[in-house]
């Protein structure tokens, strides 16, 4: 079976932004590319590649050479959409295989009736994306944080 690769770049770019907010607050520690990769369990090349395109989008500010990337703009002014947009581009959320046998009933008409479908449901994530914002990631993460934190603290009572 011929699986596709699906793309973590989105999600990567999402995670790259939040560890630069949550970890940019702790002062003595240099956000390097590796400290980055090592929490995404990527390489450290792959990190630089969408901190570039991050900072193209004006996500963030980095100088060359220093360990010292910045948001561009508060968490709560950065959506999921805004994201998306600065690393997908114009990439559908959803791909219709256009190999299907023309001569049978499904493969004839599966094209035009999932091409309806799948664009109802792009506008659809696309609008939760714009309403969903970098904020909203931190926090979530943090409460989760807390809860683990909490609950290793009463298993070690």
């Amino acid at each position: 079976m011929n699986r596709m690769k699906i793309s973590t770049r989105f999600s990567d770019s999402i995670h790259i932004l939040a560890f630069i907010d949550i970890y940019g607050k702790m002062k003595n520690l240099p956000l390097t590319s590796n400290l980055i990769a090592s929490s995404i369990e990527t390489s450290p090349v792959m990190v630089r590649q969408l901190m570039v395109t991050l900072r193209k989008a004006g996500l963030i500010e980095t100088k060359h050479g220093t360990p010292d990337p910045k948001l561009a703009k508060k968490p709560e002014d950065i959506t999921l959409l805004d994201v998306y947009l600065a690393v997908e581009k114009e990439k559908p959320l959803f791909e219709i295989d256009h190999k299907t046998n023309p001569e049978c009933i499904v493969g004839g008409n599966i094209q035009s009736t999932l091409s309806t479908f799948y664009s109802q449901a792009e506008i659809a994530a696309k609008a939760k994306l714009n309403q969903t914002t970098l904020a909203d990631v931190i926090n979530t993460i943090l409460v989760k944080q807390k809860e683990k934190e909490k609950l290793q603290e009463q298993n070690n009572d």
